[in-house]
């Protein structure tokens, strides 16, 4: 089964992708995302969606890839629809695929993880979320902002990227997005969501850890 990866800016806020060209040991954070993806063998297409305002300054981040394969195994999409996204490569995508959609800004998320999504797939589970269990107190509160009482942490998790489908489940999750009925693996701090200066610099620390690993 063929392995593609659809990598795009999950937006909670409208300046998200902008955070994706957010600098991080001297590269925008897209790049890093883009590079430990193609870095993974097995990966056979990473397509990069771009939101047309950012797609000149997404190709300028990732033109310095091309020793990493970038020209043969990624393609860079204007658009933000994933639906769009896959039909403007959907020649290229084998009939019976395992379908991973990553978030740009989960750009140090491990390649353990990755393969552990996709083997899920190929495993015979149709949708996979990698998650984390969640580590803080949870409360309730009125609209006043009263707390009214507390959530039971057992069963809450944080769901993490990438995830990963079929084809036919892929194309329902493009269409109307929804975590419910995902089958969950665990995930991994690294996998965080860089949004915030505190994370950044958590990120920095993460990519020069790993250039001093690769010089050892």
């Amino acid at each position: 089964m063929s392995t593609i990866v659809f990598v795009t800016v999950v937006r909670h806020h409208a300046s998200d992708a902008e955070l994706a060209l957010a600098p991080v040991n001297g590269e925008a954070l897209l790049t890093h995302t883009v590079r430990g993806l193609l870095a993974l063998p097995d990966l056979d297409l990473v397509v990069v969606a771009a939101p047309e305002r950012c797609a000149d300054l997404f190709s300028a981040a990732l033109g310095g890839l091309g020793n990493s394969g970038f020209d043969k195994r990624c393609r860079i999409v204007p658009g933000q629809s994933l639906r769009h996204v896959f039909d403007t490569v959907a020649t290229e995508i084998a009939e019976d695929p395992v379908i991973l959609v990553h978030d740009a800004l989960r750009a140090f998320t491990p390649a353990d993880t990755v393969r552990a999504v996709a083997d899920a797939v190929r495993a015979g589970s149709s949708f996979v979320v990698p998650v984390l269990p969640m580590a803080d107190t949870v409360k309730v509160t009125e609209a006043a902002k009263v707390i009214t009482g507390t959530e039971d942490r057992a069963h809450l998790r944080t769901a993490q990227t990438p995830l990963g489908f079929t084809r036919e489940t892929f194309l329902s999750y493009a269409d109307k997005p929804s975590l419910d009925g995902a089958h969950t693996i665990a995930g991994h701090p690294d996998a965080m969501r860089v949004t915030t200066s505190f994370e950044l610099k958590l990120a920095e620390a993460i990519a020069v850890a790993g250039e001093e690993e690769e010089t050892l």
